[in-house]
């Protein structure tokens, strides 16, 4: 059985494939007669989103005894000499820059043609 291929890939094919058929300006005057796509606002989008984090949060500070827990582990950090404090900041970075470059990787489109290859 085939495996399904992602709309990227075949975007590309179909792309390349047919060339452009000439239709006398058919589908300019088609597209031209479309009525026009309502936009929704982006800024609602957004507005939404933060909001609900912030409510989030919120609730969470609340339930959480008013962030007693964030001063207790505050304070229990300071007491941490500085050099296991410079290690755990080294190697949080290492973590984080290693996610970024796989999620990087694996939105590059070549990466995903040869991750289909079969040897």
């Amino acid at each position: 059985m085939n495996a399904m291929i992602d709309d990227e890939t075949l975007d590309r094919q179909l792309r390349e494939a047919a060339p452009y058929v000439d239709d006398e300006g058919f589908t300019a005057r088609v597209m031209a007669k479309l009525p026009a796509a309502p936009r929704e606002p982006q800024w609602l989008r957004a507005v939404i989103l933060v909001g609900l984090a912030l409510l989030g949060s919120g609730v969470a500070y609340l339930l959480s005894g008013g962030g007693r827990f964030v001063r207790e582990g505050v304070i229990q950090l300071a007491g941490f000499p500085i050099w296991l404090l410079l290690v755990f900041a080294f190697g949080c970075g290492l973590v984080v820059g290693a996610f970024a470059v796989i999620v990087a990787i694996r939105k590059t489109p070549e990466v995903r043609d040869v991750a289909r290859l079969r040897f």
